[in-house]
C-alpha cells in the first residue's frame, strides 16, 4: 500500500523545493515518485503544514559516552575536556548501556536515520545489531604520537573492529583519532587495514589553538598533557604547518576523509585539503564546539571554497541533546548568512555522502528510502527558528 504526502513546501535535497506536490512512498518507505498534488485526489493524500525532508544523517557521535550527559564543565577547552573524559568515563556496564538506549531513542525520535559513531570499546554494539538506525562505526586507534607504540595500539583495537556489526546496512573503518595523537607509523598501519576496500576515514580536525601550536611552533598545552599521562613529547618536531597538513601527509586520498570539527580551519586550509584529494567531506558539531571551546567554524571559508559540509552531535558528554535540528538552528542562530537549503543538505545528502549511504538515504530519489520528516514552524520565507520542530511521519 503507497502512502501519499503533501505539505507547503517538499525539499528532495537532490533537486529544488517543489510545492502543491505529493511525495508517495510505499509501505516500506521506498519514494515511487514526487508527482503534482492536481493529478492525485485530495482524500487520498496526507496533508501537513511545514516542509518535508529526508531523514537526518549524524556523523559523527560518540554514543558510547552517553552516561556522561552533564559530567563535563563546559567552556573549559579542549585538553581540560578530554582529560576529564578519560580520567571519568569508567562506569558500570548496566549504567553505560541503558544510557546508550535512551540516546539512540532520542535520535530516532528527532529524525536521525544514520550515524557515524566512534567506537573506542564495544559498548554500543548491543543496539548497533538491532538495527533500527544504520551505523557507520569508526574504530578509532591512538598512540600519542609514539611510534613505538603503533603496534600495540593495532593489536588492541583489532577485537573491537573485527566485533563491529556490519548488518542492517551498516558499515566499519579503522580511524586515526586526530593529528595530534596518531604516529605516523600508526597512520601507515590504519591505512594498510583499510587498504583494498572503499571506506569513509574520520579524523579529529583543529578542535583547539593547541592543536595548531603543536604542529606550527612545537609548543602548547599538549606537552603538558601528555607528560601527566607519562609520554614524551621531546622527540616531536614540528613541520610548520597547521595540523591539517601532518595528516594529509599519512591518510589516503583515494578513501573518503571526513575532518571533523574544523574549528580553527582556514580558507588554505580547506584549498589544501581539496587539493589533496576530491574525497574530502568536513563534519561541524558545532553545539558541542560551544560546548568545549566557546568558538564556531567560520562556516564562510567552507561555503566559498564549496566544501562539502555535514553535520553531527558529537556526544552527550560535550552537547546538551542529540540533534541535528538543534545544529541546524545554531548555525542559523549565530552565522545567518547561511541558506537554510545549505544546512538541510549538509543534515541530509552530504552526510549520506560521506558515509557512503547515498544509496538509500539523503534524499528523495526515487527508490530510496530515506525516511520522511516534517518540520514545522519555519518562517513563511522557510527560515528556522527557535520554535521549529522535526516530526517523524516515515
Amino acid at each position: 500500500m503507497w502512502r501519499k504526502f503533501t505539505a507547503d513546501r517538499i525539499y528532495p535535497v537532490s533537486s529544488a523545493p517543489v510545492s502543491q506536490s505529493v511525495l508517495i512512498a510505499d509501505s516500506e518507505g521506498r519514494i515511487m515518485a514526487i508527482e503534482p498534488l492536481s493529478n492525485h485526489d485530495p482524500a487520498s493524500v496526507e496533508h501537513f503544514r511545514g516542509a518535508l525532508v529526508p531523514g537526518f544523517v549524524n556523523t559523527h557521535c560518540h554514543l558510547e559516552l552517553s552516561h556522561m550527559k552533564g559530567l563535563v564543565d563546559t567552556g573549559t577547552g579542549l585538553i581540560p575536556f578530554i582529560t576529564d573524559v578519560v580520567t571519568k568515563r569508567n562506569f558500570p556496564a548496566e549504567v553505560i548501556a541503558e544510557a546508550i538506549q535512551r540516546a539512540e531513542q532520542e535520535m530516532l525520535e528527532g529524525g536521525i536515520v544514520a550515524v557515524g559513531d566512534i567506537s573506542n570499546t564495544s559498548d554500543t554494539f548491543f543496539v548497533k545489531a538491532q538495527g533500527r538506525l544504520r551505523y557507520y562505526t569508526f574504530v578509532e586507534t591512538f598512540d600519542f604520537l609514539q611510534d613505538a607504540g603503533a603496534e600495540k595500539a593495532i593489536n588492541d583495537w583489532k577485537p573491537i573492529y573485527e566485533a563491529a556489526p556490519t548488518d542492517h546496512g551498516s558499515q566499519k573503518a579503522l580511524v586515526p583519532h586526530a593529528p595530534y595523537s596518531v604516529s605516523p607509523t600508526l597512520f601507515k598501519k590504519i591505512a594498510e587495514a583499510n587498504a583494498g576496500r572503499q571506506v569513509t576515514v574520520s579524523i579529529h580536525n583543529q578542535e583547539t589553538p593547541d592543536e595548531n601550536e603543536l604542529f606550527l611552533y612545537g609548543r602548547g598545552g599538549f606537552y603538558a598533557f601528555y607528560d601527566r599521562f607519562g609520554f614524551d613529547l621531546s622527540h616531536f618536531e614540528p613541520i610548520g604547518q597547521t595540523s591539517i597538513h601532518f595528516a594529509l601527509k599519512y591518510l589516503d586520498p583515494e578513501q573518503r576523509t571526513l575532518f571533523v570539527h574544523n574549528t580553527l580551519t582556514t580558507a588554505d586550509d580547506i584549498r589544501a585539503a581539496h587539493a589533496w584529494s576530491p574525497n574530502v567531506f568536513w563534519a561541524t558539531c558545532p553545539n558541542a564546539n560551544l560546548y568545549i571551546e566557546n568558538r564556531l567554524p567560520k562556516y564562510r571559508y567552507f561555503l566559498d571554497t564549496g566544501a562539502r559540509l555535514t553535520l553531527g552531535t558529537d556526544s552527550l558528554t560535550s552537547n546538551w541533546q542529540l540533534s541535528l535540528l538543534e545544529e541546524m538552528k545554531t548555525i542559523a542562530r549565530y552565522q545567518s548568512y547561511v541558506p537554510f537549503e545549505d544546512l538541510l543538505r549538509w543534515a541530509t545528502l552530504n552526510g549520506a555522502q560521506a558515509l557512503g549511504f547515498d544509496d538509500t538515504l539523503g534524499s528523495f530519489d526515487a527508490g530510496k528510502k530515506p525516511g520522511i520528516l516534517l518540520l514545522e514552524g519555519l518562517t513563511p520565507d522557510y527560515r528556522l527558528t527557535t520554535s521549529t520542530t522535526v516530526r517523524r511521519l516515515l
